[in-house]
């Protein structure tokens, strides 16, 4: 059995990729955040699921369906309630951390995701409605995103910088933290109280650079990239937060950006399922796994320092692949724009679902 505690004295936070009413009705959240889990993830996709896909909510529906509000306010008062309660819930390991944990995360609509300033007025507005300072607004590193996410970090809005796959994406994310922070100080603002992650989407690599492997007869790197692109990240990070442009922002309290380790279920049944764990921690790390991902963590996992071991092993995969013909930038690219598609997609199910029952209540 993994204890996830020893998991945090790593410097590794546990987060929990999934949200719905029934886990904070139950008391199965309380239960997670008292065995070491100590944030929450969610995006369209997730409270699709929930949403559309239980009866959860069905109680609560009927009002608001009565009320005739347009559905994705009736979605948002849905989420917005779930992702406060969950907040609140957090609030204990958020302050034990001095703020540096105990986080709960809340998309921007993926239909803005190559809007600037809708992104940036949505991101200002959900922060102010769900009024909790462990919030953080999930922003995509879109051409669209980069500059949004600079100013959310200058007001002293907290952002999880979302569907991160390549390392240029990752930079700019990175820079646009930094950039945030130094305008937040500038206006006054205390750097103790503004946090943000970077999250990769892990798996998604594989799967992709896999079938590009296999065309090329080149077997022996299957399942090796995404995690040798996460080791590679994550020594780019400790470069990035680190000498003097870092320092002086440091020594004002301020946050290193972690780096978040996402989308960590194994796709391939002939890889561990456990593999995009076990491979990436490491301190100053974020890793939110999905439901079956952390039973079968705590179930078998191993608990050790692993994210910086053989950094060079995984630049050569990398280059491997280059030399193999295979452009790991188009890939990541490509992937970029399936998870925006995606996101929107189950964002524009939900909210057909919820007219749906509009629809059958008024039929009814």
């Amino acid at each position: 059995m993994a204890d996830l505690k020893s998991l945090n004295e790593l410097g590794q936070s546990i987060w929990y990729d999934n949200i719905r009413r029934a886990l904070l009705e139950s008391g199965e959240f309380e239960k997670m955040f008292k065995s070491g889990v100590t944030g929450v993830t969610s995006n369209p996709s997730i409270f699709e699921k929930a949403i559309a896909g239980s009866s959860d909510y069905d109680q609560m529906l009927d009002p608001l369906l009565a009320a005739g509000l347009p559905v994705k306010k009736i979605y948002e008062t849905l989420a917005i309630e779930d992702i406060q309660r969950t907040a609140d819930l957090l609030r204990t390991i958020y302050s034990d951390t001095d703020g540096k944990d105990g986080f709960v995360s809340i998309e921007v609509s993926p239909e803005l995701a190559n809007d600037t300033d809708g992104t940036i007025a949505e991101a200002r507005r959900l922060y102010a409605e769900v009024d909790r300072p462990n919030v953080m607004i999930k922003v995509p590193v879109t051409r669209a995103g980069i500059p949004a996410i600079e100013t959310l970090i200058g007001e002293g809005i907290n952002v999880n910088v979302t569907l991160i796959f390549a390392m240029a994406s990752y930079e700019e994310a990175a820079e646009a933290y930094i950039k945030g922070l130094e305008a937040f100080d500038r206006r006054g603002g205390d750097l103790r109280c503004v946090s943000s992650v970077a999250s990769f989407f892990v798996s998604r690599v594989d799967t992709a650079v896999d079938r590009a492997l296999d065309e090329k007869g080149a077997e022996s790197l299957q399942g090796k990239i995404a995690v040798a692109n996460a080791k590679v990240a994550y020594a780019r990070f400790k470069e990035i937060f680190s000498g003097e442009r870092w320092e002086v922002l440091a020594e004002k309290g301020a946050w290193v950006q972690r780096p978040l380790w996402a989308s960590t279920s194994t796709k391939n049944p002939a890889y561990a399922d456990t593999l995009y764990v076990d491979s990436l921690i490491g301190p100053d790390t974020v890793n939110t796994v999905p439901p079956a991902t952390l039973e079968a963590f705590i179930d078998h996992g191993t608990i050790a320092r692993t994210l910086e071991h053989d950094v060079e092993a995984a630049e050569a995969e990398i280059q491997q692949l280059s030399d193999l013909g295979i452009d790991l930038s188009d890939i990541t690219d490509e992937l970029l724009r399936e998870g925006v598609d995606a996101f929107a997609k189950s964002f524009r199910t939900m909210l057909a679902s919820i007219e749906g029952k509009r629809r059958d209540a008024h039929e009814g």
